[in-house]
């Protein structure tokens, strides 16, 4: 009955939210609820903030679904199997044909600008909170999708809108990357000085009934957002050092149903209609392919030797109820190794890649593991940012980040179909602060 209760909550929170996804960003509409109206109780600001994890995983006009899909295609993970899918059409194609039509792209952009939006309004009821225990789990929640929509804008966009509202400006991508840590720390502060209480937790997630835990550890997973984000921005001392802050053994994961499916599985996976794993390479180009002993290959990819195509989605996508973790312990190394390595401290940057490569999927705590030898040093700095580069795509396969990793990491051009993409229309047509589309 308490289930039912809050389900009644988070609908009613939703219904009063839901505006039209024009990328104006500005999500007022006079025959709805204010926001004072919206946020009339804890209980009400708690369904919006639960409501914030549906729009970013659940269905394919979802943030996680767009990522992976506008990613995929982009970096050549993906194969397209039906050019009727017009979006994915143009994002297999890559370069000029990619427009700001394209309704892969607008999910990610009006998505994530929603979430924000959202966001900002319940950490704004919070910080009004005279419980502040109650008030550091709403802010230390809320924080962690507004961060990843940040980034997620940072990481497809060259420049990024500085805020929600009307003709907003646009900072810098890197500036993007800048806010998001920002807004981690402020969330990281919250949660240290309050922790959260049961009052609040128990509102926000479901404990799992065999382990007694929440499927996301919040704690752990700011500092993991924080790391990749600041590594992204170009700080390795503080990436390095909150990666260091990371528990490994801790799992993080937005978790599905038999009726809120995985996005990846509910659309493309069950399906085979959309897309599936390009092969055993990864897409990776001849000198980057993956060791056909890495035993993260049958992780990711499905075998069907009957019905075409031979290469299926498997791994955090294979059925509808796979929970997809919010980052990996694999990435958390790889930041410690990239870090290191752009110090100079190249032995180490070493250490921490052979602890990547050597592990055993046993050791992972989702069964992501490459069990094999380890490489022998020394190696340069440009061998070592190479082999880092290789790891990651193999490690974070299909986790929507390998397009940011190309430029970071100085792939070259030819080996992604896009470099930036095109702004969407609709932000275009409402806002006369939209930059130019990059040539690329």
């Amino acid at each position: 009955m308490k289930k039912n209760r809050l389900n009644i909550f988070i609908l009613t929170a939703t219904l009063l939210a839901v505006m039209a996804m024009g990328c104006k960003k500005d999500f007022d509409n006079p025959n709805q609820a204010t926001a004072e109206e919206t946020f009339s109780s804890d209980r009400a600001a708690t369904a919006v903030a639960v409501g914030l994890q549906r729009q970013y995983s659940t269905t394919a006009a979802s943030s996680i679904y767009a990522l992976v899909d506008a990613n995929g295609f982009t970096t050549k993970e993906l194969i397209l199997r039906n050019a009727g899918n017009i979006p994915e059409l143009q994002l297999w194609t890559g370069g000029s044909a990619v427009d700001g039509t394209n309704t892969v792209l607008n999910n990610v952009w009006s998505r994530s600008s929603k979430i924000i939006f959202d966001a900002n309004n319940v950490i704004n009821y919070a910080n009004s909170l005279e419980d502040k225990s109650y008030a550091s789990g709403l802010i230390s929640f809320v924080s962690i999708f507004k961060a990843l929509s940040i980034g997620h804008m940072a990481m497809f966009w060259e420049k990024i809108p500085d805020t929600t509202g009307v003709n907003v400006a646009f900072i810098d991508r890197i500036e993007g990357y800048k806010k998001a840590v920002a807004v981690l720390d402020n969330a990281i502060a919250a949660y240290t000085t309050n922790v959260p209480s049961d009052a609040v937790l128990n509102r926000l997630q479901v404990r799992n009934a065999a382990t007694g835990l929440y499927p996301i550890d919040i704690l752990n997973t700011l500092y993991a957002l924080k790391a990749r984000y600041a590594l992204f921005a170009g700080d390795n001392a503080t990436a390095l050092a909150t990666a260091n802050q990371v528990d490994l053994s801790k799992i993080s994961v937005l978790t599905f149903d038999a009726i809120s499916q995985n996005p990846v599985f509910e659309s493309a996976t069950a399906t085979n209609n959309v897309y599936q794993p390009i092969d055993t390479t990864l897409g990776l180009p001849k000198a980057l392919e993956p060791d056909l002993a890495d035993k993260r290959i049958p992780f990711y990819i499905g075998i069907n030797t009957t019905i075409a195509p031979r290469y299926r989605i498997n791994g955090f996508y294979a059925t509808g109820t796979t929970p997809i973790p919010i980052y990996l312990p694999g990435e958390i190394i790889l930041i410690k190794a990239e870090a290191y390595a752009r110090m100079n401290m190249l032995p180490e940057a070493l250490t921490e890649l052979n602890k990547v490569i050597t592990k055993q999927p046993a050791q992972d705590i989702y069964g992501v593991g490459a069990g094999l030898p380890p490489i022998a040093g020394p190696l340069t700095q440009e061998q070592l940012l190479t082999e880092i580069y290789r790891q990651r795509s193999i490690e974070l396969f299909m986790s929507g980040l390998r397009l940011e990793d190309m430029r970071r990491l100085g792939r070259p051009l030819e080996e992604r179909k896009r470099n930036f993409f095109p702004y969407p229309f609709q932000e275009r047509d409402n806002n006369p602060n939209t930059p130019n589309d990059p040539l690329n």
